[in-house]
């Protein structure tokens, strides 16, 4: 059964999307301020479901205009560690190393004929590589050779997970990027 989280959409500040949306808004606000440090959250977008093994997986992406921050926080799997344990990871993307943004939308009819969005997903093709491996089987190129594969950030959004609000929230965040990705940094 799909869990239910409150809409973060309507809220166009980051601490109020996060308190009302995260499980553990604390932990995330704090993280990401020790690496915004006063920079402004020109936009965001937030993440969060219930896995079957780890239990609660969340997420904050924060443009700043020149850098992506990603805080990332995970429920540990039974025998990593104590009851409740959790993971919380951060990771900075310089806006430069987005060599490409992708948004794909699926459209439908009603039926008195409005078109309606009912899912975005959203790529952001990265310089650097992801981690790959060769071998038989393992990804390896028809000549034998490695796969290599540049790293990409990866979002989503549907009417069923997050609603009309989230996917117009995805898809303006997807333009701010695109809007300034490759553009000189001052």
């Amino acid at each position: 059964m799909p869990a239910v989280f409150p809409d973060w959409s309507p809220y166009t500040e980051l601490d109020s999307a996060a308190r009302a949306y995260l499980r553990d808004p604390e932990i995330a606000l704090d993280a990401l301020a020790g690496v915004m440090r006063g920079s402004q959250v020109l936009g965001f977008t937030l993440e969060r479901f219930v896995n079957e093994v780890n239990g609660v997986w969340q997420e904050v992406v924060v443009c700043d205009g020149t850098r992506l921050v990603l805080w990332h926080g995970e429920d540990l799997p039974p025998g990593d560690g104590p009851p409740g344990s959790m993971s919380s990871s951060l990771r900075v993307v310089a806006l430069s190393a987005v060599t490409e943004v992708g948004c794909r939308r699926r459209l439908t009819r009603t039926g008195g004929g409005q078109v309606r969005v009912d899912s975005i997903d959203v790529y952001l093709l990265l310089s650097s590589l992801d981690e790959t491996s060769a071998g038989p089987g393992l990804g390896a190129a028809e000549d034998g050779g490695p796969v290599i594969r540049h790293d990409a950030l990866r979002f989503g959004k549907t009417l069923d997970d997050g609603g009309a609000g989230q996917i117009g929230r995805l898809e303006e965040f997807a333009r701010l990027v695109s809007s300034l990705v490759g553009r000189p940094m001052i």
